[in-house]
């Protein structure tokens, strides 16, 4: 596998050309906003088929996996024009294996709400273990509200990925409540009709998993989070259901800051199953341009997170958007949120070159608009990708998880499932 930097006067034809590749296969793999107008700094992945099949009539997509000693899963991880569908015509030609040997094995889970596309779901799936359906709340009192989560359960039951309850202070109003949380840690009844509620829905809905998102928790809270954590374990401990908890991306344990000092890594290691690093979200909407999670950032809290926490517990997060700031940047001015695709269709529109921060390994660019404002882009493309997923694996950890999967992002998915074999 290959990543080709677009330079000025590459064509989707001159570089299959140059990598011995079919422009059909890049077209596959990357999907690129707009084939004719390439952008120079643009990535391409290039993968090199091993073994394909030509597709015969009467021959179903089972049938193939089956004659192959492959799973269907791996006929679509290798295969992203599927889009995770079963429908083919003879002629077609899908390929069996590729060049390249994985790194090894990889958790890889996401996030995705209710509304999400059907086909970008149906597509995305396939690479995945685990999905959390976003979010489950809760009342002060320790109800549980509900999530239409019928459609996103269904889904992943069809292709094997497990699901996860993913339960959160998030309110209505789209920020996350300490004094919400507070009530649940700091009364003991209420906490306990909450952990009721939560094993009747994993055992009523089939979760195999709950994931617990707690942020801004009061510093009074900090030790009676990883309390309600273990409390939580150990009532679905003998349904066999894990724990994970999210936790914010702190470098020391004396972290100051109203998002930190609640989250005591080593304590909440202790509690749950597993972690989930929310690494990401250093380029945020109301701050400054920057990347959003800039690899020398990203692997300073895994280190320390290390150093608490066992390396087989810890899934790192892995961001699927970018941001478009106004710049000059102003205080309390909002960035654009944006996916990775409508990043590089930007900079095909106003001719950007997209440029690259070896510190952080984050693609970047400036535009002028029609209005004569200037904005600079960063976002995420297969160069940033891979130092993430290579970052994973050489600190052994046990996953990744995307926040999230509501954009579509594909070479993310050609990266992830070649370089790794995705736990079942």
């Amino acid at each position: 596998m290959d990543i080709h930097v677009v330079r000025p006067g590459d064509t989707l034809y001159s570089i299959a050309q140059q990598y011995g590749v079919s422009m059909a296969r890049l077209l596959e793999d990357n999907d690129p906003p707009d084939p004719a107008r390439l952008s120079v700094g643009q990535t391409l992945v290039v993968r090199y088929p091993k073994k394909v099949y030509r597709v015969r009539p009467g021959d179903t997509l089972w049938s193939i996996a089956q004659a192959h000693g492959l799973t269907l899963r791996q006929l679509w991880q290798r295969n992203p024009g599927l889009g995770g569908g079963d429908t083919i015509y003879p002629g077609q030609e899908l390929v069996l294996s590729y060049r390249q040997a994985p790194l090894g094995k990889l958790a890889a889970g996401g996030y995705a709400e209710p509304d999400i596309d059907p086909g970008l779901l149906r597509a995305t799936l396939p690479n995945l273990s685990d999905l959390a359906p976003f979010t489950y709340g809760f009342t002060t009192q320790g109800e549980l509200i509900p999530l239409n989560d019928t459609a996103l359960l269904s889904a992943a039951k069809s292709v094997g990925v497990r699901p996860w309850l993913h339960l959160s202070t998030l309110t209505a109003a789209g920020t996350f409540s300490n004094q919400l949380a507070h009530a649940i840690l700091a009364n003991g009844p209420v906490q306990n009709r909450l952990i009721d509620a939560l094993v009747k829905t994993v055992q009523r809905k089939g979760y195999q998993g709950v994931d617990v998102d707690f942020e801004f928790i009061l510093p009074e809270d900090a030790a009676r989070y990883p309390e309600f954590i273990a409390n939580l374990r150990e009532s679905l401990a003998p349904l066999g259901i894990p724990v994970m908890v999210a936790l914010v991306p702190k470098t020391s344990a004396d972290q100051k800051g109203d998002f930190y000092q609640g989250h005591n890594y080593r304590l909440l290691g202790q509690a749950a199953d597993y972690v989930f690093l929310m690494t990401y979200e250093w380029g945020y909407t109301y701050g400054p341009p920057m990347a959003v999670a800039p690899l020398n950032q990203v692997t300073r809290v895994v280190d320390y997170a290390l150093s608490e926490i066992p390396r087989e517990k810890i899934w790192m997060g892995m961001p699927n958007y970018g941001y478009d700031w106004k710049v000059p940047y102003q205080k309390d001015t909002m960035a654009r949120s944006i996916s990775n695709q409508q990043a590089i269709a930007l900079a095909q529109k106003y001719y950007a070159a997209i440029r690259f921060d070896e510190a952080a390994q984050s693609p970047w660019f400036r535009y002028v608009d029609g209005d004569g404002q200037e904005h600079e882009v960063w976002f995420e493309d297969a160069r940033s990708v891979r130092a993430k997923l290579e970052l994973a694996h050489s600190r052994g950890l046990y996953g990744v998880s995307y926040w999230n999967l509501m954009r579509p992002f594909p070479q993310n998915w050609v990266l992830l499932t070649t370089l790794y074999e995705i736990q079942d």
